[in-house]
């Protein structure tokens, strides 16, 4: 995972409070795909203040690798969240000049020693100079030895022009295996488009599969060979659906991994995954993140969690 690694402050339990909960959403992804028994590190600049002291406990503890992370000097990124009555998230953030967005080539030299098999980004890491430019070609250099995992998360506080976003959207595109995008997503990236011909055109533009997440009614997908499906929700009772879509990638790509599907070399299984693969796919990420919907913030499932969620 290559991305954010800032502080969300959340409603707390008790009226007119808020709580600090690390997040950004790679690193909620690093945190998930752990808890879910894949190896995971992240690639994040993380500020050596008390916020960042505090997201490098929390990725420590659920076991993401931080062997690569940046020491930065600047401050700590901060969002402060809202939920509205259906559970739904909005954003206010603090990210000016904070550590996230300084990438510098020099700082991703050695990113991709080691055993990477599956290199996941999106979000604001992607969009936001001057970093975002530096973490898009490492994705482009990763591309000939990993699966490239994306998904664009989009921001539109923060993001400005929804035409320069998709453009850089295409641009990443080109090199991912495997993209989830949220249908509120393509709203703002391409509004007037229908959400199948959205999926068409981004299969024709790369990617072995891309999911349409579809909030409580489930997921829309295909692959690069021809599979369309659509799979339903999963009914929970919803306390917030923050990190929500982040676990849906993160379990997507576990249950890639438990097939064997992720590394170059696994490609050509990647992009012939049949019908009944994907749907199974898109079922665990699914039942994966209503489990997170049911939860304050976000808190991913274990193995366990999704294993007693299986009929």
């Amino acid at each position: 995972m290559a991305g954010e690694a800032l502080v969300d402050l959340v409603p707390a339990p008790a009226n007119g409070y808020f709580e600090v909960a690390p997040g950004g959403s790679p690193a909620n992804v690093a945190v998930a795909l752990s808890r879910l028994g894949v190896p995971a590190r992240l690639l994040a600049r993380i500020a050596d203040d008390m916020l960042g002291r505090r997201i490098r406990e929390h990725l420590t503890v659920n076991g993401v690798e931080l062997d690569h992370a940046v020491h930065a000097r600047e401050q700590t990124s901060m969002a402060m969240v809202a939920v509205d009555s259906d559970g739904g998230p909005s954003y206010d953030f603090r990210i000016t000049g904070t550590a996230d967005w300084q990438w510098t080539p020099e700082e991703l030299a050695g990113a991709l020693d080691g055993p990477v098999v599956a290199l996941h980004s999106g979000s604001l890491a992607l969009t936001t100079p001057p970093g975002a430019a530096v973490l898009r070609d490492l994705l482009t250099r990763a591309a000939p030895t990993a699966t490239i995992s994306y998904d664009p998360n989009c921001r539109p506080l923060l993001m400005g022009d929804p035409a320069e976003v998709l453009a850089c959207a295409h641009e990443v595109l080109a090199v991912a295996d495997v993209v989830k995008v949220s249908s509120e997503d393509l709203e703002w990236l391409v509004p007037g488009s229908t959400l199948e011909a959205v999926l068409e055109d981004w299969l024709g533009r790369g990617p072995a599969i891309v999911a349409v997440t579809l909030g409580g009614e489930g997921a829309l997908a295909g692959t690069a060979t021809g599979v369309r499906t659509r799979r339903p929700g999963v009914a929970v009772p919803v306390v917030d659906t923050v990190g929500a879509g982040d676990t849906f990638s993160a379990a997507l790509l576990a249950g890639l991994h438990r097939r064997h599907l992720l590394g170059a070399a696994a490609r050509p299984g990647l992009r012939g995954v049949d019908a009944e693969t994907l749907d199974a796919l898109l079922d665990e990420a699914v039942t994966a993140a209503a489990i997170t919907c049911s939860r304050r913030g976000a808190d991913p499932p274990t193995a366990d969690d999704l294993l007693a969620r299986r009929p």
